[in-house]
């Protein structure tokens, strides 16, 4: 099967995006796995489907599948180059727009200068909903937030702040990302068995209240130059254990994201999130049957 796609890119976090808006392509699990591949397809981080709206009040439903051929909640970086592709391919001139994921609804916005603006949602905090499992442990509270004891092997206990923004996230602080341990912990925190549906890890270093840098191994990708959701997982649990304010750049491997949250009684307030995205190019591949 011959398809035609777009590779772009959001601060280096890089995607396929497919337009299935006059048809499902039907394409398997393998055959994401094939077109993420970059030795044998074309290289990426997450598939990006473009499909039609499910339902009023919508412009479309955006679905997104990791390398590893899996269907996933959420991909920030990912839902700011929806938004591009969708202008620039003429396939709506909303602005913003709102759109259907696996989780809920977001709504996207294109600025003047090119830069996408996403309201993420809010987070959420209940863990059962993350879904973390804490039966056992007695989490050390740091402003007003928890950081739970999570055991990895060889390494002991580390603490991590548990949170979903529509997909699961552990972030961990650390004195400096360049040579935090992102490699060999990532994927112990990834497959933790207090995560049943895994995790994405967040190894994060505070430079002052409005800078962070942030590394994150993303569940079902490995570390990624950046991760629109981890950024701001990030930035709000800084922000409730005190060590943020309201408005942080993020700087990641691969750019920068302006992450803003307002810290609310309720916690309900919506997570907002700026960064670039940028096409890269367009092909068409041959797309193999494969099971």
């Amino acid at each position: 099967m011959q398809i035609r796609f777009t590779k772009m890119q959001g601060a280096g976090n890089d995607f396929v995006v497919l337009d299935e808006t006059r048809g499902l392509l039907g394409l398997n699990a393998a055959q994401y796995r094939f077109l993420a591949d970059r030795h044998f397809g074309v290289g990426a981080d997450q598939i990006l489907s473009v499909r039609p709206s499910p339902g009023e009040g919508l412009d479309f439903e955006y679905v997104i599948h990791n390398a590893d051929g899996g269907e996933v909640e959420h991909c920030g970086n990912g839902a700011r180059c929806f938004v591009r592709y969708v202008h620039d391919q003429h396939l709506s001139e909303r602005n913003p727009l709102r759109v259907k994921v696996k989780n809920g609804e977001l709504e996207l916005r294109r600025l003047a200068d090119g830069r996408v603006t996403v309201d993420m949602g809010p987070p959420v905090f209940h863990l059962p909903a993350v879904p973390f499992v804490s039966t056992g442990l007695k989490p050390e509270r740091v402003g007003g937030f928890e950081r739970w004891p999570l055991t990895l092997p060889y390494a002991g206990d580390v603490p991590v702040a548990v949170l979903s923004m529509g997909n699961p996230h552990a972030v961990l602080r650390v004195d400096d990302v360049d040579s935090a341990p992102v490699a060999g912990w990532g994927p112990l925190i990834e497959r933790h068995e207090r995560f049943p549906q895994r995790v994405n890890a967040g190894f994060l270093q505070v430079v002052d209240p409005h800078t962070v840098k942030l590394r994150v191994y993303e569940r079902g990708a490995g570390e990624t130059l950046a991760c629109g959701t981890g950024a701001c997982a990030a930035v709000v649990a800084g922000i409730r254990l005190g060590w943020l304010a309201e408005r942080v750049d993020v700087h990641t491997r691969g750019g920068v994201l302006t992450i803003e949250w307002r810290a609310t009684e309720s916690l309900d307030a919506p997570v907002f999130m700026t960064g670039p995205a940028t096409p890269v190019f367009e092909g068409v591949i041959d797309v193999p049957d494969l099971s």
